[in-house]
């Protein structure tokens, strides 16, 4: 949502297809391009990626401790990345930005990998986002500054909030939610057997 608020203020045109994310984030202005909230747009990068180390943390007996690993990794990337804006210093922000891009997929195929045969449709899911993440994270380098390089680095990123949060989800469930194989016992079974 801070993308959607902080392009809406832009001056001088902002194209969520083809313009990267991080171009919301720059703090210098021209006579053609200004984003007035940037600094906004760099918070949400730092929040983010706290709340990300932070879940990730909470959540570490449930994902393990790889999973753990490569989501503290990409939460700190992201405060990296708040903290050097594109326009400041584009290698610095790039290197910063980069493990971001490689750990999520990632993170997301291990915990799909894990979950996959005590929670088929769960781990499935987030097997399906880590690889849509990371394929659409190799577009994103390769593409460069193409006309949907904007678009593929959303798809790098967004699908990743929605799948975490899901699975979050889960874990506010009993047990962590359903599983295969097992029956849930009700008190109307418990007192037939």
């Amino acid at each position: 949502m801070t993308e959607l608020i902080v392009a809406a203020a832009t001056k001088g045109g902002y194209s969520l297809l083809s313009d990267p994310v991080s171009r919301l984030g720059e703090v210098g202005c021209t006579a053609v391009y200004c984003s007035p909230r940037h600094e906004l747009m760099n918070g949400s990068f730092m929040a983010f990626g706290a709340l990300l180390v932070g879940g990730a943390v909470l959540l570490s007996r449930a994902v393990g401790p790889w999973v753990t690993g490569l989501l503290v990794v990409s939460g700190l990337s992201s405060v990296a990345t708040g903290l050097a804006p594109l326009d400041q210093d584009a290698t610095l922000h790039t290197i910063s930005a980069a493990p971001l891009f490689v750990a999520q997929p990632i993170a997301l195929v291990v915990l799909g990998a894990r979950l996959r045969d005590d929670r088929p449709r769960l781990g499935g899911a987030l097997l399906a986002a880590g690889v849509v993440t990371a394929t659409a994270a190799t577009g994103f380098v390769l593409s460069g500054d193409g006309p949907a390089s904007g678009a593929l680095e959303r798809l790098a990123l967004w699908p990743v909030l929605v799948a975490l949060a899901g699975f979050a989800g889960t874990q506010l469930l009993p047990d962590g939610g359903p599983r295969r194989g097992h029956r849930s016992v009700s008190p109307s079974n418990e007192s037939a057997g």
